[in-house]
């Protein structure tokens, strides 16, 4: 089979590799796109240094079964279903985390089976053998380029579920790339009046355009205070700081309303410190909170939301290329006025 495998820095080709054996209680999923997150990205740019190429990706996938293993029932798993694939995590099941509810923490997850990184279990390959609690069936209708975003959308309602959104309540979300974007979308479907924090006028006119109520240049207003002057002194309910910047997490923190939640929801360059106003906290109870990879309750509620059309996500497509494209899909996906780039294997 054909995977795209990133061989150096700013370096990706098509190769050809043993497509995997199935076994017993798994499916082989037929590879229809997958979409470059930034992790890829990273990957490809060079960022990321402690993986050695060649190396195949891809988590944000979706596709069709393609055959069955044993003891699969076919009446259940039918050849030709359209499906999505929760391929990030692979909970062990036993370790204090996946028995308290946070499988997505999982500790031993990158440990078990091969790992989504090797040809045959990651979406830039062409075929992907699945355990059946990886498999979430989507209309025999659904285009690839929205069903591709069930993984990304379940970690932004994985996100949105570390707070309480009430109808009517002030939400901020701070950058407007494509997980700020999903951040205006979910936050609207919950009842919020959405904020949007973003330097880029044309990420705050697509903010607008999908439901965001009010749109800010942090460089040209004191964003604390421009919360607070249109949350009647308080703050918002919830804030979600979706950038990597360190230095804005101090600023999500005092744009909070007592008895709020702030959510980092980027990762941050270990070693970055935070200045934090602990009697700030201490006085106004703010919760401030992080979160990691959809949970199986996430990703659920976002193939619901996909299946349902309650949430569209076809606005942050900004291409879809062949694999023989691939090194046009990853620059293209670099730039910074592009949201998700999609390779698709016909």
């Amino acid at each position: 089979m054909k995977v795209v495998a990133i061989t150096g820095e700013r370096e990706v080709e098509v190769r050809e590799v043993k497509k995997p054996v199935l076994g017993k209680n798994q499916v082989m999923m037929k590879v229809n796109g997958c979409a470059l997150c930034t992790w890829e990205q990273r990957m490809y740019s060079g960022v990321i240094k402690y993986i050695t190429p060649p190396f195949v990706g891809g988590h944000e996938v979706a596709g069709e079964i393609a055959e069955i293993g044993e003891n699969v029932d076919p009446k259940a798993y039918p050849i030709g279903k359209k499906i999505v694939a929760n391929l990030i995590k692979k909970p062990c099941g036993k370790c204090y985390f996946c028995r308290h509810g946070m499988e997505n923490l999982c500790k031993m997850a990158d440990d078990i089976d091969d790992g989504y990184e090797i040809p045959g279990t990651a979406g830039l390959g062409e075929y992907i053998k699945l355990n059946l609690d990886q498999v979430y069936f989507m209309p025999d209708d659904m285009p690839t380029e929205k069903a591709v975003f069930a993984e990304p959308l379940g970690c932004v309602i994985q996100s949105v579920n570390q707070t309480t959104i009430n109808l009517g309540d002030n939400v901020v979300v701070i950058g407007g790339g494509i997980m700020g974007q999903l951040h205006v979308m979910c936050a609207k479907a919950r009842g919020a009046y959405v904020i949007m924090s973003e330097i880029d006028p044309e990420r705050r006119k697509l903010a607008e355009e999908l439901g965001c109520d009010l749109t800010f240049n942090p460089m040209e207003e004191d964003a604390v205070q421009f919360v607070k002057d249109h949350t009647d002194g308080m703050g918002a309910e919830a804030v979600f700081n979706t950038t990597a910047v360190a230095a804005v997490a101090e600023q999500a923190i005092k744009m909070t309303a007592p008895g709020g939640t702030v959510v980092m929801y980027s990762s941050v360059h270990a070693g970055k410190e935070v200045p934090l106003d602990v009697g700030y906290v201490h006085s106004k109870g703010v919760k401030i909170t992080g979160t990691k990879s959809p949970s199986v309750r996430s990703f659920t509620e976002s193939v619901n939301c996909l299946r349902k059309g309650i949430i569209d996500p076809s606005r942050l497509v900004s291409g879809v290329f062949t694999p023989e494209q691939c090194k046009e899909a990853f620059e293209t996906a670099l730039r910074p006025d592009t949201f998700r780039c999609i390779i698709e294997y016909k």
